[in-house]
């Protein structure tokens, strides 16, 4: 008997606000809106791949509320498990695009968000264990006390179904130091089947330093994950399964938009891993990240077609 999932989530999605690059947000007359979470963004874009997906979190109980539900329900994402909140609000994040010399801004209110509210209590946990993969991120543990029990919660439950766990280091500096950030979601990381980290947060929360290889051996040993990949920006990526180091080199691309590549990379090594074929989820990765930097908007459009023509002109090594 099969799942009745390929890939389920939990966690916080926002609406984000932007002006295109030449704008100003103190001057802006108008925005763009597009709703963007780690999570949800990682499901929707495997769901447009053709693998079954679901999110369960927290959304106001409004047009806010339905238009995100109604996005990831266009993605082919199950949304039956949306919790919905009568009294809470949408987290909302506004973008300022910016051409050299100035750096793209990114301005967070997601404060008190019904998100942030969610508890273990309100999670529809059979539902969300019955997957092939259980996907979270270290965003959600740094939104609130219950939040972070909800991550608890799940691993522990995940853990105890034999469910294999996915989990994106994703630290984000708005919401915590480091320090706080690596003593919370060090313990959380213990045994989990694919752990995925920038190179930036590896050095900044574990003190992870040295060659590539060397920081995923050392993120491995602190982990014991069974397979750990790390994301090296324009470098590309590199992975390690226990028995070999395997890389896929950056994909070059004309960026119009940052958000969101490192979600899609994510989702492109699931793809591979839903395959047991990593070396390919590598490849699909940076691919996929690539077309996130060539298009506006967190969640990528694409089809298995369109991927599969990508891979068709990448190269990757492996490294033994």
């Amino acid at each position: 008997m099969t799942s009745k999932l390929d890939v389920s989530t939990t966690g916080e999605i926002m609406l984000r606000l932007s002006v295109p690059a030449g704008r100003r947000l103190e001057t802006a007359a108008q925005f763009d809106v597009n709703p963007g979470g780690a999570e949800a963004n990682v499901v929707a874009l495997l769901a447009r791949l053709g693998w079954r997906t679901s999110w369960a979190g927290a959304l106001p109980a409004s047009p806010l509320g339905r238009l995100v539900a109604g996005s990831l329900r266009s993605a082919g994402v199950a949304v039956d498990n949306v919790v919905w909140s009568a009294t809470g609000r949408m987290g909302v994040y506004f973008v300022e695009f910016a051409a050299s010399p100035r750096p793209t801004q990114v301005l967070y209110d997601r404060a008190n968000s019904c998100a942030a509210q969610l508890t273990p209590a309100q999670m529809a946990w059979g539902d969300l264990l019955d997957t092939r993969l259980l996907h979270l991120t270290g965003i959600t543990p740094a939104l609130s006390a219950s939040c972070a029990e909800v991550v608890l919660e799940a691993l522990d439950r995940a853990h105890r179904a034999g469910v294999p766990v996915s989990f994106d280091v994703n630290y984000r500096q708005a919401l915590w130091e480091p320090s706080q950030a690596a003593a919370v979601i060090l313990p959380m990381l213990q045994g989990i089947d694919l752990l995925f980290c920038a190179k930036r947060d590896a050095s900044q929360l574990f003190a992870c330093v040295g060659r590539p290889e060397t920081m995923l051996r050392d993120l491995a040993g602190l982990t014991q994950a069974k397979t750990v990949v790390l994301t090296l920006g324009d470098e590309g990526v590199i992975a390690w399964n226990g028995e070999e180091y395997m890389r896929a080199p950056a994909v070059p691309v004309e960026s119009v938009d940052r958000l969101g590549a490192g979600d899609a990379l994510a989702a492109g090594v699931m793809h591979g891993w839903l395959q047991d074929d990593l070396q390919k989820g590598l490849r699909a990765g940076v691919a996929l990240a690539a077309l996130a930097l060539s298009q506006y908007g967190d969640m990528v459009v694409t089809t298995a077609g369109e991927l599969e023509s990508l891979l068709a002109d990448s190269k990757s090594a492996v490294l033994r």
